[in-house]
């Protein structure tokens, strides 16, 4: 028998990572294994799940201006930690799941005050370090709302802000990448993107911060770049995430490691979770993939070490949403005994 780590992603949609990770450890110990839950994000959705922390709430703008109760969490200092570490996901105050059904002059007017509202009030509770995970927005404002919440850099003096990033999209091409999603029509894309060209300028001429050459500004509609004007590190989620729960050294204890997501497709090996765990492994040990689904794309792509179970293959589609928990540690579980 052996040990394995269960690092996954969020099913979007129909299961979080917790509940992932949860069900690999009860098909491990089916076998006879021992067996740890991780659960892990990319900068996205799920950010809060995966750090853990003291829950706090504050009340925040909205994207559209309604009043907002949105969660983050407060983690302890380190040994090597000046202070706390407030962890926040950008979407719980201005996510898409807050305009679920954009038109209008809606996916223009969005914007990001509630994220600098939630950094200031991190600020405010002792952080010393403060987080935003960037994933799931409802805006392409570049940012400009975050900025103007916070003020200036001297708001945020003896904090470091770091943004946890889960694409690396340009900031100028936020509106014409991203801005379809958030329910931009074409004319709406196009304003967006002279609004992100003309905030690039102002955040050169008024802050000596080239937002166009930093990788990843783009992030969350352009909130990363906003957030970098102030003096923000852009980091790519997966790694800080990993960082702070120390999935390296809990990999080095794992005979097989277990990860997925919900649809298994090209990005899903450059900066996501399944990509980062099969980077940290090294081809050390086995990886098993469950998955959703997978792109067609895949085919062929996947490293040797890597095995993917899709679930629509062991159930049908609709088994597959309605009881991912359930099949994850199936699928756990026969890949064990297989062995």
């Amino acid at each position: 028998m052996g040990h394995l780590l269960a690092a996954p992603d969020k099913f979007a949609g129909t299961a979080t990572a917790g509940q992932v990770a949860a069900a690999a450890v009860r098909g491990a110990t089916r076998c006879g294994w021992t067996a740890e839950a991780r659960p892990m994000a990319d900068g996205g959705e799920g950010l809060l799940e995966a750090v853990g922390g003291e829950p706090r709430s504050t009340l925040v703008t909205g994207p559209l201006g309604s009043p907002v109760e949105a969660e983050w969490r407060l983690v302890p200092a380190g040994p090597h930690e000046a202070g706390p570490t407030a962890v926040s996901e950008m979407a719980r105050a201005a996510g898409r799941a807050l305009v679920p059904d954009p038109s209008h002059d809606e996916p223009v007017r969005a914007d990001t005050t509630g994220v600098g509202q939630l950094v200031r009030a991190a600020a405010a509770a002792g952080a010393r370090r403060v987080v935003v995970g960037c994933g799931g927005s409802a805006t392409t404002d570049g940012g400009w709302g975050a900025l103007s919440a916070i003020g200036s850099p001297a708001a945020l003096a003896g904090v470091t802000l770091v943004v946890a990033c889960d694409v690396t999209t340009p900031f100028r091409q936020a509106a014409e990448v991203f801005g379809p999603q958030k329910g931009a029509t074409p004319a709406q894309v196009a304003t967006l993107g002279e609004r992100l060209a003309e905030l690039a300028e102002r955040y050169r001429r008024d802050f000596g911060v080239d937002v166009d050459r930093l990788p990843c500004a783009g992030a969350a509609g352009g909130l990363a770049g906003g957030l970098a004007a102030l003096g923000a590190h852009l980091v790519p989620g997966f790694e800080l995430v990993a960082e702070m729960v120390g999935l390296p050294g809990r990999l080095k204890r794992a005979d097989v490691v277990m990860t997925g997501e919900g649809r298994l497709d090209p990005p899903s090996l450059a900066g996501k979770v399944v990509g980062g765990v099969l980077s940290l492994v090294a081809g050390r040990v086995p990886v098993l993939c469950v998955v959703g689904d997978a792109d067609p794309a895949m085919e062929g792509r996947t490293p040797a070490n890597l095995v993917v179970v899709r679930l629509t293959e062991m159930a049908g589609p609709d088994r597959a949403r309605r009881e991912v928990a359930p099949l994850v540690e199936e699928a756990v579980s026969r890949y064990l005994r297989s062995r």
